[in-house]
């Protein structure tokens, strides 16, 4: 944007000095060629006027000298004729002539006074052009032509004052588009700073939001009025917005957090009827108890997912290997009652990863939960820890049913569920946890079919070494 505002502004500072540069070399051009022609148009009447008696008495000797000293001092020819164009007396030694009689460009003027015409100024000077100044003026006698006056005279001086004008009006004009510049400059980059803060900010946004870290303002110190309230404007936006998520987080961390001590207490009463209900009451009791296991289930993981969202902040360096082993030695007691294989394959080394406190852990148990879940007894589920580039790689790999190619992109929406699970018990919220709190750190999360069937999703985190 500021290239474009420089050409617009240069633009403008263009028009500006061609349109008064050009008119005023024109100008300059002419009022020197004006000059040169009065003076030389004064010249050639004083010779004209001198030029009668010569002419009548047919003694046009009488000019020699005068018109060699004319010559000798000023460098200019002159040459006079009689009516029929035949040369009388020249500024040349002896009274010859140095003017070419046979020249186009004094014949035309010579014809123009032998005709009676008084000469006119000609073509504008212009620097490239060095051809001589030729007039012609007529030699009177009671109104009769008796012969011309013609002189030829060097514009090399006239056209280098010309040329040293021309070349000053252009200086001036690049004076001009360098002070443009310089005045340019520094007002488009006070009008554009808001813009680039603006722009920053809106990129920041969704992180800080979602991240739960506090957004950056843009201010209003700098630049025009108008911009400085829009910044206003976009402060007041994204702290609103901010606080609006915040308080839904916050509202699904109470609730899921308040509703659990009333849900334990009715598992526990559920548990106190068995035995005291008759044989068809106890298929209902069975059938409550299941319905509040899974619905404790779904409150922990509404209270995970609202930790996840909120999980913003500075990212802590995390020691992959030591944790992997922890959360497998865990999940190794559900593994073996399940009759499926749990065994992990790689290290990290001497590289931790950067992720939200506890995050690695959530995102280990996310993820052994779902393959545990859909994994056949007898089956294997692998766990990969890796490095890759700047990034620690953590897989876990698992031999269920997976998911159909068009299902991948949805799988880490809240509360989607493949139609082909539905019988699993589950919220629909383990791989949104995983993706939230990947992408807090700053990772990238993705979900592949295997040859072999089953589901491999993969973590990878930003990596620190030790």
């Amino acid at each position: 944007m500021r290239t474009r505002l420089l050409g617009m502004v240069w633009f403008l500072v263009a028009l500006v000095v061609f349109g008064l540069g050009v008119p005023l070399a024109l100008s300059v051009a002419g009022a020197e060629q004006r000059d040169l022609f009065l003076d030389r148009l004064t010249d050639i009447n004083h010779y004209a006027s001198m030029a009668q008696r010569p002419l009548i008495d047919s003694q046009p000797a009488s000019m020699q000298d005068e018109l060699r000293r004319y010559h000798e001092i000023y460098g200019i020819d002159v040459v006079v004729v009689d009516r029929d164009s035949g040369v009388q007396v020249g500024s040349g030694r002896n009274g010859e002539s140095e003017v070419d009689i046979g020249d186009p460009v004094v014949q035309s003027q010579l014809s123009e006074a032998l005709a009676g015409r008084r000469p006119n100024a000609g073509e504008l000077l212009m620097p490239w052009d060095d051809s001589p100044l030729v007039l012609a003026a007529p030699v009177l006698v009671d109104t009769d032509v008796r012969g011309a006056v013609v002189t030829v005279s060097p514009t090399d001086r006239s056209r280098g004052r010309v040329l040293w004008t021309w070349l000053l009006i252009a200086a001036g004009g690049v004076a001009a588009f360098a002070l443009a510049l310089l005045v340019a400059v520094p007002v488009i980059q006070w009008i554009l700073r808001p813009v680039r803060r603006l722009d920053e900010a809106t990129g920041a946004l969704v992180g800080s939001v979602v991240g739960g870290r506090e957004v950056e303002q843009v201010g209003s110190a700098h630049g025009p009025p108008e911009l400085r309230q829009l910044g206003r404007s976009f402060d007041q936006m994204a702290a609103s917005v901010a606080d609006t998520l915040a308080a839904q987080r916050a509202f699904v961390a109470d609730a899921s957090h308040q509703l659990r001590n009333p849900l334990t207490a009715l598992k526990l009463r559920l548990a106190n009827l068995e035995g005291h209900v008759d044989e068809t009451a106890e298929v209902h009791r069975v059938a409550a108890a299941a319905e509040a296991d899974r619905l404790k289930r779904i409150l922990d993981e509404l209270l995970a997912m609202a930790r996840a969202e909120g999980a913003g902040g500075d990212l802590v360096p995390i020691d992959v290997d030591q944790v992997v082993a922890e959360r497998v030695s865990d999940w190794d007691v559900v593994a073996a009652a399940r009759g499926i294989d749990l065994d992990i394959e790689g290290l990290a080394g001497d590289v931790l990863a950067l992720a939200p406190p506890r995050g690695v852990d959530a995102i280990l148990d996310a993820l052994l939960d779902n393959a545990l879940k859909f994994t056949p007894s007898g089956e294997q589920v692998r766990v990969l820890v890796a490095c890759a580039d700047d990034s620690v790689e953590l897989s876990v790999r698992d031999h269920g049913p997976g998911l159909r190619p068009e299902e991948l992109e949805r799988a880490t929406d809240r509360f989607w569920r493949s139609h082909a699970h539905q019988n699993v018990p589950g919220s629909g919220l383990g791989l949104a946890i995983v993706s939230r709190i990947v992408a807090n750190a700053g990772g990238e999360l993705r979900l592949e079919l295997p040859d072999g069937g089953g589901l491999r999703v993969t973590a990878l985190l930003p990596a620190r070494a030790l």
